[in-house]
């Protein structure tokens, strides 16, 4: 009876596409994949570098395409592409290869940012979209806490078949999304374009609005925190508190586990309200990584970063569900991309700060995720008092 009168097809499918591509077999020894080989970690770096260069130069060119063609076949052409670059990494054997996995990724992720939410907001009809953002990017990680269980239990170091397990759910993934029903904007939707006929003239409505400029700048701040603490600094931080490598792999289950806390968002944010949730999660991980900065315990530095995961998933749902508000109807996945690649942009300026500081000193990077922090929520703040200055003029 849920389903029948909460969720529709389209929204059903969804959420067992994304539990299916959250189940990345090798997600917990990635790195090892790669290194066993024969890839360096410069190379890595390098891959991963090149990657997040084309997600960007690609996003609005697919936001673009994908408010032409439909939204259905944009995400099925990125589902089939991102079973295909499985198949690569599951068969790659050298730099070349691993690289042009990446290239496909970046083709794929560049694709889905905007067309994702889009089909689930639209789907939905706007109503409940944060619970429903919230329960998809919870089963994203479900799928990843159950592949690398599996892989810890029954896989052990065999990372090829870690490997083609992945290719197979990726591959089913792939094959219900034919099954996705097109969504379009309303027709009363489509009439209040504002007189906007092509994407160029789009552009200056989009950065005309500096309120919604500063939410997205103080978002961007919060995520690199998010990704940079929980993703690439951890491992170091554990390292130095005297975290073995197993314990440091068991780690990795926890903090994904923390990841589900993205389910309750909304239940959340319908208690406290959207400004208190917005504020808390740039103050948590603020205070947070402060905490790190100055702490050699172990189980300190796991509760700081997991409170960061927890916190960033609990604010993610919402953030998406104010983005597809901010989106102007039948120009929803170019908006989405235009977002990302200023977003995007953002993080790859402070990810070289934090790289650079990290190099030098792990507290001070550390540090500098707290001054990010802050910057962001004083951005938030900014774009909220244009924004109640805008309806007084009004």
């Amino acid at each position: 009876m849920f389903l029948k009168n909460r969720l529709n097809r389209n929204i059903f499918l969804m959420y067992v596409i994304t539990l299916l591509q959250g189940m990345v077999f090798y997600g917990s020894v990635s790195t090892l994949y790669r290194q066993a080989a024969g890839i360096s970690l410069f190379q890595i770096t390098l891959i991963e570098s090149i990657s997040m260069i084309l997600t960007i130069l690609l996003e609005i060119p697919w936001g673009i395409v994908a408010d032409k063609i439909g939204y259905k076949k944009t995400f099925v052409l990125c589902s089939v592409l991102f079973f295909l670059s499985k198949l690569v990494f599951w068969r790659a054997d050298s730099f070349g290869a691993f690289l042009f996995e990446r290239i496909l990724l970046a083709a794929v992720l560049a694709g889905l940012s905007g067309v994702e939410t889009s089909l689930l907001y639209l789907s939905a009809k706007g109503r409940d979209t944060q619970k429903i953002f919230g329960i998809n990017s919870t089963l994203s990680v479900v799928g990843l806490f159950l592949a690398s269980g599996i892989y810890s239990l029954c896989i052990g170091d065999n990372y090829r078949r870690a490997g083609f397990l992945t290719a197979l759910c990726y591959g089913a993934a792939a094959l219900l999304s034919l099954g996705i029903t097109e969504v379009k904007e309303r027709e009363e939707e489509r009439k209040q374009k504002s007189g906007v006929r092509d994407f160029l003239s789009l552009l200056p409505k989009v950065f005309r609005e500096k309120e919604n400029l500063y939410f997205l700048l103080g978002m961007a701040l919060v995520s690199e925190v998010h990704q940079m603490t929980t993703v690439v600094l951890n491992q170091p931080q554990f390292q130095a508190c005297g975290a073995s490598g197993r314990q440091i792999a068991l780690l990795f289950l926890l903090l994904t586990a923390g990841e589900m806390a993205g389910g309750l968002s909304s239940w959340i944010t319908g208690k406290i309200g959207e400004k208190s949730m917005l504020i808390c999660g740039f103050l948590i991980p603020g205070i947070c990584c402060l905490v790190l900065a100055g702490t050699k315990s172990l189980w300190i530095s796991v509760l700081a970063v997991l409170l960061i995961q927890i916190s960033f998933s609990l604010l993610s749902p919402l953030q998406t569900e104010l983005q597809n508000r901010m989106a102007l109807p039948g120009y929803r996945a170019t908006m989405l991309s235009v977002y990302a690649v200023f977003m995007d942009g953002t993080a790859a300026g402070v990810d070289l700060l934090f790289g650079r500081i990290a190099d030098f000193s792990l507290p001070l990077a550390m540090a500098f995720g707290s001054i990010c922090c802050v910057i962001g929520l004083l951005l938030y703040f900014r774009g909220e008092k244009g924004k109640q200055a805008l309806k007084f003029r009004i």
